[in-house]
């Protein structure tokens, strides 16, 4: 059988806390930020935790060797 692999995309773009949740950045950073507010930059700063579910799925999905 073959093994399965990781998808590239997925290993840049999170990361599984020791603990078995999933880190990732927040959307919306990348480009048009004259349009969004000092407010929208500075709460999107940084990464955040997954919820549960969405952090399952990534693993099941994309990231099935951790």
């Amino acid at each position: 059988m073959p093994k399965i692999k990781t998808k590239s995309g997925a290993k840049k773009r999170f990361k599984i806390t020791a603990s078995g949740k999933v880190k990732s950045a927040f959307a919306g950073k990348r480009h048009g930020m004259i349009k969004r507010t000092n407010k929208q930059i500075a709460q999107h700063r940084g990464t955040r935790v997954l919820f549960k579910t969405d952090g399952d799925n990534i693993i099941k999905y994309f990231l099935p060797n951790g």
